[in-house]
């Protein structure tokens, strides 16, 4: 099949099944049928506060239905959704605004911004316009996510694919009108794509408001889910139920397990692999960037263990040293990777430069190695490292090592200054029934890492470090503690 304008593709499905149901949030549903209706009817309302081709619309919405009309119906305009946190501070709100030029910002209210229109959440438009559909427009970019970066200043990242879909591409390992969960914040790059690319191959996709671990089990036996999306933060939820709780569940539906944007300790990779099998659990590590990506199943990752994969077709990756020359296998340097089709053409960046190299091979900051067979192996971030006393730590191996230890949730480690050793590290450990004592963790950690490697001073908080997305605030953690 050719591919299908994101405009059309809702029309595609609701003539094919109206009164199936599309979206499912939380015991309300939308049919297919609804959704494009309604998309339609907002799209004109947009349409008359100045939306056209290409401009931007800033969605400031919660996981909700209406994020997806809302996206769809910029998509309608030929114009590009760009999804932000509905709890994003005005101040970093405005900056995102200053550099994006939107036309039309949703989930906000009147005024909020100057001259930029807003509407608020739940803004429901006038019943006079028509929801029959409109004209096809196809915009050129189908996303414009956000990213803070290493700068601490957020910047824009620009898709360079049109919003088209085509409904028998392989994509993700979905089955075609199957049923999906994301559990994730829409805003973020791997929800938001998973969600719509699985909305584009008529799949059933259900979205919670915020994740908790026994609603996910819940929803897999009661959608039928066979496709899931998911972060190492919520498998580690997950896994913390008492074994009665996560048992009682049937999850056999389940044919696909997908975790990225954070790296996943080898132990509760092992441990899901046991539960759910090899070939459920999906690894993918790539950048919003597009620029190219690793994949693996579980059968592949226990014949490399600690790996995210291989480089798929579509790019080049090479591991680079501190002078630009080409690292051989198994040693440690910065991840370049480059696209195939050519450097520049996946995205564009606005507000930030991108780090490139001759030739078109980009970083996006990431360090490791890779095996002499091809596999890449993560370390950290390289923004992230600690230098102390001369050596190098990164903070994700202490990270994996804490995770592993009973009683912990999630951890942080940041460094902090030391006039001897420049930095020591420091660990917040999140232990929710706070049993775990210092003693008990040191103990575990030195039958881990080598001395240097364990932490100078721990903090013990009840709070999750990471968001449902993954991700970790490591400088603000830092900036707070300084």
């Amino acid at each position: 099949m050719a591919a299908i304008s994101l405009s059309r593709i809702l029309k595609f499905w609701a003539e094919q099944k109206p009164d199936d149901i599309a979206i499912y949030h939380e015991g309300t549903t939308v049919t297919w049928a609804e959704l494009e209706a309604r998309s339609n009817r907002l799209a004109r309302a947009y349409g008359h506060l100045g939306v056209g081709f290409d401009d931007f619309v800033t969605i400031a919405l919660t996981n909700s239905i209406e994020f997806f009309v809302a996206c769809y119906a910029t998509w309608k305009l030929g114009a590009t959704p760009q999804p932000v946190s509905a709890k994003l501070p005005k101040f970093e709100r405005d900056q995102i605004i200053e550099i994006g030029k939107p036309v039309l910002v949703v989930g906000v209210a009147p005024g909020e911004h100057g001259e930029v229109t807003t509407l608020a959440s739940g803004f429901a438009p006038d019943l006079s316009l028509s929801d029959e559909p409109l004209e096809e427009l196809t915009a050129t970019s189908y996303k414009a996510m956000t990213s803070g970066g290493s700068t601490g200043r957020p910047k824009l990242i620009v898709s360079k694919h049109p919003a088209v879909t085509d409904p028998d591409a392989e994509v993700l390992n979905f089955q075609k009108e199957g049923s999906v969960l994301i559990p994730g914040p829409l805003y973020h790059n791997g929800p938001f794509m998973w969600a719509m690319a699985a909305l584009g191959k008529g799949n059933q996709v259900a979205i919670t408001t915020r994740f908790d671990a026994e609603q996910t089990l819940q929803l897999i036996e009661s959608q039928a889910v066979d496709t899931i999306y998911m972060v190492p933060t919520m498998m580690q939820r997950v896994w913390n139920l008492p074994t009665e709780v996560r048992l009682q569940y049937d999850v056999s539906s389940l044919r696909t397990l997908w975790h990225l944007a954070a790296p996943c300790p080898v132990w509760l990779k092992e441990a899901f692999i046991d539960w759910l099998g090899a070939d459920v659990i999906w690894e993918l590590y790539g950048g919003t960037e597009g620029t190219g990506s690793t994949v693996l199943d579980g059968v592949e990752w226990l014949a490399h263990r600690g790996s995210v994969g291989k480089p798929t077709s579509i790019c080049e990756m090479k591991i680079v040293g501190a002078n630009g020359e080409t690292l051989p296998p198994g040693e440690i340097g910065e991840v370049f990777i480059r696209p195939k089709s050519g450097a520049g053409t996946t995205y564009r960046y606005i507000g930030a430069e991108a780090k490139t190299m001759a030739d078109g091979w980009e970083s996006l900051g990431d360090i490791g190695h890779m095996d002499a067979d091809g596999y890449l192996f993560l370390s950290d971030r390289l923004t992230d490292m600690i230098l102390s006393g001369g050596a190098n730590i990164y903070p994700a191996e202490v990270e994996a090592a804490i995770d592993a230890c009973a009683g912990v949730r999630s951890s942080a480690v940041i460094g902090l200054p030391h006039t001897d050793l420049g930095s020591v590290i420091h660990a917040i450990v999140d232990t929710p029934d706070g049993n775990l004592t210092e003693e008990t963790l040191l103990d575990h950690l030195a039958e881990r890492l080598v001395r240097y490697k364990i932490p100078r001073t721990i903090e013990f908080v009840s709070e999750p470090l990471r968001d449902d997305a993954g991700k970790l605030r490591r400088k603000a953690l830092r900036e707070e503690r300084l």
